[in-house]
């Protein structure tokens, strides 16, 4: 079988990955593929080739299990409506058949998803996926009343509060609050900063994020 028309940026890293990782880490990778997976943490990210969850958090095989999409989003509780939902797809076998204990909202800086929605961009095809997709959060920008006057100011903002309502949302699934509440799950929001690599993470209680502890001095 020939490769000629596979990417040979893929075949380099593959061969990379398999002297280097997989080398260093085979009996680990023999334990997964035998017993399977077993991850505690649910992260929901965005599908932004800049923000890896794995690169990010320096996870190794079988830590996490990932979800990625436009803009991190998390629709809202619907099994009777008729249309295909892979990211509740996802979040159900996460939840009911691995018995993941936290699940982390990951946004992040630059979110073109978000920047769509403040600029009202055209369809970029006639199905506009992306545009159905990211009504999801219109009333959120709504509700921010943003001025417009700072366009950066004004999508941080949006990209913050997109994950405060991918929390939201998250609590809309019977079998998750039903595990919040009794204190076999927890939920997080987190943020991160593509260009300065900092990560924030959401307080709870006020919705507030602050940069992880020592994220500052890492960074610099």
């Amino acid at each position: 079988m020939t490769t000629s028309h596979f990417p040979a940026r893929l075949t380099q890293g593959y061969r990379a990955f398999m002297a280097g990782r997989f080398a260093g880490e085979r009996n680990r990778y023999r334990a997964l593929g035998e017993r399977g997976q077993d991850p505690e943490i649910l992260l929901i990210g965005c599908c932004d080739s800049r923000v890896s969850p794995e690169v990010i958090f320096d996870a190794g095989p079988g830590e996490m299990f990932v979800i990625r999409n436009v803009a991190n989003l998390v629709p809202p509780y619907e099994p009777d409506s008729g249309s295909y939902h892979g990211t509740s797809a996802a979040i159900e076998f996460a939840i009911n058949v691995l018995n993941i204990k936290h699940v982390v909202v990951l946004g992040h800086a630059s979110c073109g998803g978000v920047r769509s929605v403040l600029s009202g961009s055209q369809p970029l095809a006639h199905g506009d996926f992306i545009g159905k997709w990211m009504s999801q959060i219109h009333a959120t920008a709504e509700g921010l009343e943003l001025n417009g006057r700072d366009p950066v100011a004004d999508a941080r903002r949006l990209e913050l509060a997109t994950v405060g309502h991918s929390l939201a949302n998250l609590m809309t699934f019977p079998y998750i609050r039903q595990r919040v509440e009794r204190g076999e799950l927890t939920l997080h929001g987190a943020y991160f900063g593509v260009a300065t690599g900092i990560l924030f993470i959401r307080d709870p209680q006020t919705g507030e994020f602050s940069p992880c502890a020592d994220a500052a001095e890492t960074a610099g």
